[in-house]
């Protein structure tokens, strides 16, 4: 592993730390990550008629989700405690393939990134849908969560290819 990919939460003796972003340069930085819950038809329908008994499951899950960036670095050691200055959580409906695709776009002017902030937002609004619908759909799958767009710092933009 070159420098630029050697592991950066671990010190000379191996051991756990948290990365040092003391003499970073503040920028904007901006993170953008999906995931899909894929259900039964019927789970699907249930949702968008807004039939559910629990109630609103997006509204619920958005909130989850925009709850849960905010309190990432409380739920992945040696994240950094951000000031995230925006917090979106949107859902669009696959109905061909029964899926929900959840997006979330989190960002900040600061030294670090919020790529993990993003993917903890759809994950836990992933986990919301499935705590919400599990009793009429056990069968629910949670994955391809994902980063898919990153901007600023020092490693510049990335964004994940069409292909």
């Amino acid at each position: 592993m070159s420098d630029s990919q050697s592991l950066t939460h671990l010190d000379a003796e191996g051991k756990a730390t948290m990365v040092d972003v003391t003499d970073k340069l503040v920028t904007q930085r901006i993170a953008v990550a999906e995931g899909r819950v894929t259900m039964q038809p019927e789970t699907l329908d249930l949702i968008l008629e807004g039939g559910h008994k629990k109630g609103d499951v997006f509204a619920v899950s958005r909130i989850a989700g925009i709850q849960a960036a905010k309190r990432c670095s409380d739920l992945i050691p040696l994240c950094h405690p951000l000031m995230l200055t925006a917090v979106q959580v949107e859902f669009e409906i696959l109905s061909e393939a029964s899926q929900v695709l959840i997006r979330s776009t989190v960002k900040l002017s600061g030294k670090t990134g919020v790529e993990m902030e993003a993917l903890t937002a759809v994950s836990v609004a992933a986990l919301t849908i499935y705590d919400m619908c599990k009793a009429v759909d056990k069968s629910m799958v949670i994955g391809q969560v994902h980063v898919v767009e990153k901007q600023g710092g020092k490693s510049g933009d990335w964004k994940v290819s069409a292909d």
